[in-house]
């Protein structure tokens, strides 16, 4: 009897050996320097599981999303808890991120927290990553999967400069995790874990999904999109949430030919509606009803230049469509695998003040007079940051003389054949601090001596003095030969999409210039931009499409 005691209390001891759990707390520095504003890596370990999480989670404090990672061991499952918002969270697992990992061991030792550590090295993504573990706990783990069968890690060192190191080591008799990992989680392969968790991290605001640009007749508007000249433009009406300080505004276009094999201009764009007229009117009553521009060549311009009671169309991008990308890949070349889409991305924090609770019609345009036209996906996305670099919280539509209405009889900006080019005034109610021109430029005339193909300088005027000159030139277009299938391959052994152009190359993006103006005063102001335009040769010209947004804070 005494035997069956004796051996029921030495399971039972062995029970609670094994059953010993230890809470390790880990702190970040670089470069020597506490990372203070993060919290400390919090971990449990013991012989059944490890748990990864930090002292705000536990405290159910921390923002989403977030993470936990669980070991079970002895089968080395890693399972990735994420939760993305108040009663969503998921879950994957896979055997192989701790099995497969390779080390370097050395004879290097050390104590941490009185502890006889070992050294053992690994590089991951060029990274050399340094594990300091101790096997005198008799028990494996650490803040990362790295290393979590060596033993116990307490330090771990990335490229001699970022660190995290344990700070306390003590047994405890349970962990909160019950009180945390609660309520239903989804589980999902690993390749939409990261996805999802990747799309959690920000805001996004889906404009247009596969919609078509082209030119028909038979493009209508519904009750989501409004279609103009003849389905060239596309319109929809977008809610812009609250974005702090801090944040980030990103748009993404994806693009395809659904027909049309030629480099045709695009841009997205966003109506201003804070004066007794706007583009929209011209949209929906005819470019002809807009204020009209003239400086003296005898064209009228209609549209686009801001007066007391109107503002131009706001361009958030400049985009230019390859050579029938997707739809003319069959035109084969070898060694060339053409891409299948165009991507476009582009920074447009600087017009924040303009779109932060607004309920704003966002549009797209292309150029083209093909049926199939092309598809265009439309995403914008809004991002916390800790990066600041924009910090204006005005911004002053100027002019836009890109014919976003060609197919509805806007004419092409040609006002530049004249010595005035565009002059525009505006009037400033109160001071503007830190003045910047969003000036975005590209020139066009598609023939041997046109300025698509003729460096032009463009000069900028503030209140009748120099502001800045430059020449908008892009010499990288050869870069994009593989999303222009269609482009056409000349005697000398060049394509057209691999020409340099005034500013834009066959599947680009082109970017806004930032132009400083200083601090100006309220009152009344002028802008001038001038270019030695190109002439005319019989039925071909030459036009520039510039916009302009002034930036700055009253």
């Amino acid at each position: 009897m005494f035997q069956k005691v004796l051996s029921t209390f030495f399971i039972l001891f062995v029970g609670l050996v094994f059953a010993q759990t230890y809470e390790i707390q880990y702190i970040s520095s670089y470069n020597g320097k506490a990372q203070t504003e993060q919290p400390p890596t919090l971990v449990w370990v013991n012989e059944k599981e490890n748990f990864i999480l930090n002292n705000k989670i536990r405290e159910q404090k921390a923002d989403y999303p977030f993470e936990i990672t669980k070991i079970e061991k002895p089968s080395n499952t890693v399972v990735s808890y994420a939760f993305l918002k108040q009663g969503e969270t998921i879950s994957t697992s896979d055997t192989e991120t701790i099995t497969k990992q390779a080390f370097e061991f050395t004879n290097e030792t050390k104590k941490i927290l009185g502890y006889n550590c070992k050294k053992a090295i690994t590089k991951i993504n060029s990274n050399t990553i340094e594990i300091w573990y101790t096997n005198d706990l008799k028990i494996n783990g650490g803040p990362s999967v790295l290393g979590q069968n060596l033993g116990l890690v307490l330090e771990i060192e990335r490229n001699k400069n970022s660190l995290i190191s344990a700070s306390t080591i003590k047994k405890i008799k349970k962990t909160d995790i019950e009180t945390i990992l609660k309520g239903s989680i989804n589980t999902t392969d690993a390749l939409s874990y990261k996805d999802l968790l990747w799309k959690s991290r920000f805001t996004t605001l889906q404009v247009f999904e596969n919609e078509t640009i082209n030119f028909s007749d038979n493009s209508k508007s519904d009750k989501n999109i409004k279609r103009y000249a003849h389905g060239t433009i596309i319109l929809k009406k977008i809610k812009f949430p609250k974005i702090s300080e801090g944040e980030n505004i990103f748009i993404e276009l994806k693009q395809q030919s659904n027909g049309d094999a030629y480099d045709r201009t695009g841009t997205i764009f966003f109506i201003p509606q804070d004066k007794s007229q706007s583009f929209f009117d011209g949209l929906e009553k005819g470019a002809k009803t807009l204020p009209v521009y003239e400086n003296g060549n005898g064209k009228q311009y209609f549209g686009i230049t801001t007066t007391e009671n109107y503002n131009p169309a706001i361009e958030m991008m400049r985009f230019f469509t390859p050579f029938g990308i997707n739809k003319f890949n069959h035109i084969q070349l070898k060694d060339k695998n053409w891409q299948t889409i165009n991507p476009y991305r582009e920074d447009i924090t600087e017009l924040k003040p303009s779109l932060s609770e607004k309920e704003l019609w966002v549009g797209a345009f292309i150029g083209n007079y093909d049926k199939g036209g092309h598809k265009i996906s439309l995403e914008i996305t809004i991002h916390k940051s800790s990066q600041t670099i924009h910090k204006n919280n005005t911004v002053i539509p100027l002019f836009n003389t890109l014919n976003i209405m060609e197919m509805a009889g806007q004419d092409y900006s040609t006002m530049f054949d004249n010595d005035k080019g565009l002059s525009v005034q505006f009037t400033l109610k109160k001071d503007l601090k830190n003045a910047q021109l969003r000036y975005t430029t590209t020139g066009h005339g598609g023939w041997e001596n046109g300025d698509e193909f003729v460096p032009k300088t463009n000069s900028i005027f503030l209140d009748g003095k120099m502001a800045f000159s430059f020449i908008p030139w892009r010499t990288d277009c050869g870069s994009y030969r593989l999303y222009n299938p269609a482009s056409g391959n000349f005697g000398d052994g060049l394509s057209s999409s691999d020409l340099s152009r005034s500013n834009w190359c066959p599947g680009t993006v082109t970017n806004p210039n930032f132009i400083q103006l200083g601090d100006l005063k309220a009152g009344k102001h002028t802008i001038q931009i001038k270019i030695p335009q190109g002439a005319n040769e019989g039925t071909s010209f030459s036009s520039w499409n510039i916009s302009g947004v002034l930036l700055g804070s009253e």
